[in-house]
């Protein structure tokens, strides 16, 4: 659990939501994974065994637990009689896991095949504790095949470079569901991770999350610092992709300070490097995912909300959602909630309701930032025209769609 970085209850939620997928009820509890540690419950349900061996990825003798003896006694000529076949079973078993126990190419490419999975799940939920904990359960798998296995220098630190890329994507889903100090954790580790895998790809992702966690948590100041350490990486000038989305997210925190002219000139950085990148170069699998054109429009978007010019900060909306790729559709209503807020921000107060109003509810709506973007549209709808009609409209959309948000 230290390694992999859960709780007592998200390794229960991620236990349950195990069980869930291969279709029995998920009835795991703090309780229950305190049983555990304590050693109160030694031999668990062989139903949560299975869990537990796939959410960490090993044995469930590797997580300490020890199944019970076999009973009744074992006669004397019996014993001596097979104790010398048993002996060479051993050997043998011992010598074949020491043969299986070569780690290469093959588990890092399954290691990444699973890692798809959950990045594609993230683009359409986004911020949901399951996808944190398979992140970070899957983090622990690659790091259990480093502690259990012999590998070459490069193979190792392919897998120190997975172990990292996992725990960053656990740490985007965490931000994602505005839980920082967790967010802040799988920073801490995973900043570790990346410099002992010595990839500078991995090093930009953790480095550019942190600056965005901390401009969530509208810490300008060490949201830049951040984002500037993964601007300066060899890789950022060497690849014109890695420096345009660098210069993206760096006009996002910008906006927060309140400097104009700085977001502008950052914005036409990252448009410059993104014209300047050749699509087809072989990049990693998180940045082919989501970084284009699109996702500049959504980044320029949140700079020039956050300064208020409300007009620009439109128009980067509409060509965002008309550039977004069909399966992105957490960012599909997030940006739909920007372009509400912006449209409301010039006074367009039906037109306002009526795009926030087409933000499905399922499964993006329940989304804890889109949740946290509504309740300020609804708050700021309040203030501007508390008696309008759009107002009136909206509060009964939201007492009968919204219930769980306002």
């Amino acid at each position: 659990m230290a390694e992999v970085g859960l709780t007592q209850a998200e390794l229960a939620e991620a236990v349950n939501a195990d069980l869930r997928r291969a279709g029995y009820g998920g009835t795991v509890s703090d309780r229950t994974v305190r049983n555990w540690l304590t050693g109160k419950t030694r031999w668990p349900h062989h139903r949560q065994r299975d869990a537990l061996s796939a959410v960490f990825g090993c044995p469930i003798t590797d997580l300490g637990f020890v199944a019970p003896a076999e009973p009744g006694p074992v006669p004397r000529r019996r014993f001596i009689g097979t104790s010398a076949a048993t002996v060479m079973v051993a050997a043998g078993a011992s010598t074949q896991r020491a043969v299986q126990s070569r780690v290469g190419a093959g588990d890092v490419e399954r290691l990444l095949s699973k890692f798809a999975l959950i990045v594609a799940s993230d683009h359409q939920y986004g911020g949901k504790l399951t996808i944190e904990t398979q992140a970070s359960a899957l983090a622990g798998e690659a790091l259990a095949l480093q502690a259990r296995g012999t590998a070459s220098q490069r193979i190792r630190s392919a897998l120190y470079g997975c172990a990292a890329s996992f725990t960053s994507s656990a740490m985007w889903a965490a931000i994602d569901g505005r839980r920082f100090d967790t967010a802040q954790r799988h920073f801490d580790r995973a900043a570790g991770l990346a410099t002992m895998s010595g990839d500078p790809a991995i090093q930009f992702r953790i480095w550019s999350h942190a600056g965005s966690l901390y401009r969530h948590m509208a810490r300008p100041v060490d949201a830049l610092a951040a984002n500037d350490v993964a601007r300066r990486l060899p890789i950022a000038r060497r690849d014109p992709m890695f420096a345009s989305l660098g210069h993206a997210r760096h006009a996002a925190i910008l906006g927060q300070t309140g400097d104009q002219r700085a977001v502008r000139q950052a914005v036409g950085h990252a448009e410059d490097a993104l014209a300047r990148s050749e699509p087809s170069d072989d990049r990693p699998l998180w940045l082919n995912a989501f970084y284009d054109q699109a996702e500049l429009e959504n980044l320029a978007l949140a700079g020039y909300l956050a300064l208020g010019d409300y007009e620009v900060a439109e128009g980067h909306a509409h060509r965002s959602l008309a550039l977004l790729r069909p399966g992105m559709r957490r960012t599909r209503s997030i940006t739909t909630a920007r372009l509400a807020k912006a449209q409301l921000g010039q006074g367009d107060l039906e037109e306002a309701v009526a795009t926030a109003m087409t933000i499905p509810l399922e499964p993006t709506g329940l989304h804890p930032r889109i949740n946290s973007m509504l309740r300020d549209f609804s708050s700021t709808l309040q203030i501007a025209a508390p008696s309008s009609d759009p107002a009136t409209a909206w509060d009964q959309y939201a007492h009968d769609s919204l219930r769980t948000l306002l």
